[in-house]
């Protein structure tokens, strides 16, 4: 069907607010650039870049205003041009037409905007993709024109045809690149965002999920803004765009506090980042507190009660949980819903096995029958928004197809526990910490994938179990309020310890030996730092010294986990020790030579014996046996230092008590370079992965340590994605395990672990938890239909 005018007109507004919403965050882009190329110059560098990020800082401060202004005009020349369907930007001067040869620095000027448009869109594709479809369907086609004005590229050439008319360089800009992309990616982001929930206001595809968002606070240690001269921040955005003033609080503030922050001590760009599905190998949290922020916010608007106790959501202050009293008919309401739904979920047995015979549409019709009855029994327009929101929650998590339909009703019990403490602690819906909420999501993150392992019906039962105990208990004390959702929620967490290390035929195994890789590890590097304080004074040739750092010990660990540390076969390695240090010391007497050419074939065989049970193949022991000979005839021809008798039998009594010298293990900080090659561990039963991913940063590593043992994971490697399950982490999070459906065990390193979430080998299967996932669910529904929270 061909567009109306009014949908025509409608389009060209959406252009011209896209349009605005640039402009209004230009001002804060410059400023930042400005602040961005001050920090580079206050770096220590080289000369060379010294003195061209000098000249960044003085160009940059004096054409500042030059650039913002043939920003927004180019932009206010490409909104004329795209008003005309089919017409084309010109910026960068080159015309179809044209048959010449291209100079280099019109290369490198599309090499540029090319960047720079891949930036854009690498952070706002999903937002595009969204406002596109938007506008396509106004102007009833399936796609806008190549060099409409809200394509990421013709916001990239107007901004570097900008930053080259005002006389920067194209040096400068490459020295500023990463600030530059970063800055405009995120402003670009938002003006999409913002044109898509003005789209959405006027009912444009509204289907189409508005994404959950929240904007950045652009605020800059130096922004002063003196750059704008004698031009003030409303000037500037008037430039010609229909731009109106902006509203109190900053140009990123909008109406009705959509655009307030509710937790300004994160990084900002990471919480705009966090807030798209584009990236699911980030952590959660920001997320879930945008998510409740908007849910609050949405709430709020029509309950103002509910915001008072609710602290307008996301940030979860650091004081006590605030508790409000309950009305006494809604108390008497939900203690009747619960019996009732006990009473209809009762199981029954069946074939010698416990089940409860109800469909999904029955146990769906069963709660909102008694969420109607809660309503009527409600006081105030708070409680009555609090149980519609939680029976919008159950909703959703009851219709998980993921959720084994045998643990879904064990979930639909949980409903009224779930109200009564939202409705008495406000902060429910306030922080994701509630313990409630995160039993819920542990729970859920564990039976979304625990019912296809590989270990059979036992593994469902086992669970099934466990949550069936869990809820039970919930039930049985309901005016503990949180305290009794923290106290099963612990146990849970013991529970899925116990269960993978002990009970789960195909973790078992698994587990045992990594606890022994793990014991082995840690010895080995506690063996490495007592012999470093035992050789310190000793003057032990380096290629020895080097031999039981990095070989000895390890065999010490190994031959410690198999025999224990006073085990025979560990006290012959200390000897055989002991034995190397004496025979590579000087010998200059004849009967010194003599007893060391007796003493060698037994050390080299027991030398070789223990490199053997630590799993060393024989050219590497070769290898290592050619260097002590090198360091042993050094010794023969008195041309290596002589060791004091003293010193020896000091030395030899210490190895015999090594042990009880060793560092402790809880204040033991392993670097990952001392971790010893684990290859030798490999075995049919326990896979190490020892390669593959990308340098993981910090962020990386710490979110390696917070992965949570029975959530399950996708990993990709050796040309196949399968489904993992993390069944244990080992002492200080140095090591964790993986299992596969069918039984397959695989060990990570932490720092390898990293590695793979950085290059996106390991993800979540789930991009966010499961009362997350409600609570958008529920968002949506409101959105429809805000009036079910007070009817």
């Amino acid at each position: 069907m061909p567009p109306t005018a009014s949908h025509e007109a409608l389009a060209g507004q959406a252009r011209r607010r896209y349009v605005e919403e640039l402009v209004k965050g230009l001002v804060h882009v410059v400023q930042a650039s400005i602040d961005g190329a001050r920090i580079l110059f206050d770096k220590p560098c080289e000369h060379a870049v010294f003195m061209r990020r000098r000249e960044l800082v003085q160009t940059l401060g004096n054409n500042a205003q030059t650039w913002h202004r043939g920003i927004v005009g180019g932009l206010r020349q490409a909104i004329g041009q795209s008003a005309t369907r089919g017409s084309e930007l010109s910026l960068a001067g080159i015309k179809r037409d044209d048959l010449t040869l291209v100079s280099d620095d019109t290369i490198e000027r599309e090499i540029i905007t090319s960047r720079l448009a891949l930036a854009i869109m690498d952070r706002a594709s999903w937002e595009f993709a969204d406002l596109r479809s938007r506008v396509a369907h106004l102007e009833g086609r399936s796609e806008i024109d190549a060099h409409d004005v809200m394509r990421a590229h013709v916001l990239a050439r107007i901004v570097f045809e900008a930053w080259r008319s005002a006389g920067l360089s194209l040096e400068s800009w490459r020295e500023l690149q990463a600030v530059l992309h970063e800055e405009f990616a995120l402003l670009v982001e938002e003006s999409y965002h913002e044109t898509n929930r003005w789209l959405v206001e006027q009912r444009v595809l509204p289907e189409v999920d508005l994404r959950p968002f929240i904007r950045r606070s652009r605020t800059h240690p130096n922004s002063g803004l003196g750059w704008m001269g004698g031009h003030s921040q409303h000037d500037s955005e008037n430039l010609g765009l229909g731009v109106g003033p902006t509203v109190p609080g900053g140009p990123y503030t909008a109406p009705g506090g959509y655009g307030r922050g509710y937790g300004g001590h994160r990084d900002v760009g990471e919480e705009t980042r966090l807030m798209t599905r584009a990236a699911p190998l980030a952590r959660n949290r920001e997320h879930a507190e945008a998510v409740l922020g908007r849910l609050n916010r949405l709430v709020a608007r029509h309950v103002p009660e509910f915001a008072g106790g609710y602290g307008g959501g996301g940030g979860g202050g650091g004081g006590p949980p605030v508790e409000r009293a309950v009305s006494a008919a809604l108390e008497r309401a939900i203690d009747t819903a619960a019996q009732g739904i006990r009473h209809r979920l009762q199981p029954t047995v069946y074939q010698g096995r416990e089940e409860v015979v109800v469909t999904t549409p029955a146990l769906l019709e069963e709660l909102h029958h008694r969420k109607q009855a809660l309503k009527k029994a409600a006081a105030t327009p708070e409680e009555r928004a609090t149980i519609e929101i939680v029976a919008l929650l159950f909703q959703s998590i009851l219709t998980e197809d993921r959720i084994p339909a045998a643990i879904r009703v064990w979930f639909a019990r949980l409903q009224m526990p779930v109200l009564r403490v939202a409705v008495a602690e406000p902060d429910f819906f306030a922080t994701v910490d509630h313990p409630a909420r995160r039993l819920i999501d542990r729970m859920g993150a564990c039976v979304m994938g625990f019912d296809s392992g590989a270990g059979g019906p036992g593994v469902g039962e086992a669970l099934e179990r466990e949550i069936k105990r869990i809820v039970q208990v919930v039930e049985a004390y309901p005016d503990t309020g949180r305290r009794v959702f923290q106290t099963v929620l612990t146990e849970f967490e013991k529970w899925l310890e116990h269960y993978f290390k002990n009970e789960n035929e195909a973790t078992k195994k698994g587990v045992s030996l990594a606890q022994q890789v793990e014991q082995r590890e840690t010895l080995a590097i506690q063996y490495t730092i007592e012999l470093r304080r035992m050789l310190n004074e000793m003057p032990v040739q380096e290629g020895v010294r080097q031999f039981l750092f990095h070989v000895w010990a390890d065999v010490l660990a190994t031959t410690a986990v198999r025999y224990t540390a006073q085990g025979e076969q560990t006290k012959a390695m200390k000897r055989a020790a002991a034995d190397l240090i004496w025979s590579a010391s000087a010998k200059v007497t004849r009967e010194e030579r003599a007893e060391v050419i007796r003493r060698l074939p037994p050390l080299l065989k027991a030398l070789r014996e223990g490199m053997a049970a630590a799993g060393m193949d024989q050219p590497k022991q070769d290898e290592q046996i050619q260097q002590l000979n090198n360091s042993l005839a050094a010794a023969f021809t008195a041309k290596a230092a002589v060791i004091p008798d003293e010193n020896l039998r000091e030395m030899t009594e210490r190895l015999e008590s090594l042990e009880e010298l060793l560092p402790d293990v809880e204040n033991l900080e392993i670097d990952e370079s001392m971790v010893l090659d684990l290859s030798g561990h490999q075995s049919s039963e326990l896979e190490v992965v020892l390669e593959g991913g990308s340098m993981p940063t910090p962020a990386m590593i710490a979110w390696a340590r917070e992965l949570q043992v029975g959530s399950w994971y996708m990993l990709d490697r050796n040309g196949r994605t399968e489904a993992v399950q993390l069944a244990w982490h080992g002492m200080r999070k140095q090591l964790s395990l993986f299992v596969t459906p069918q039984g397959r065990c695989v060990l990570f390193q932490q720092h390898r672990l990293a590695s793979y979430l950085q290059a996106g080998l390991i993800v979540p299967a789930q991009d966010e938890s499961l009362t997350v996932r409600a609570t958008r669910s529920a968002l949506a529904k409101l959105d429809v239909d805000v009036s079910r929270l007070l009817h």
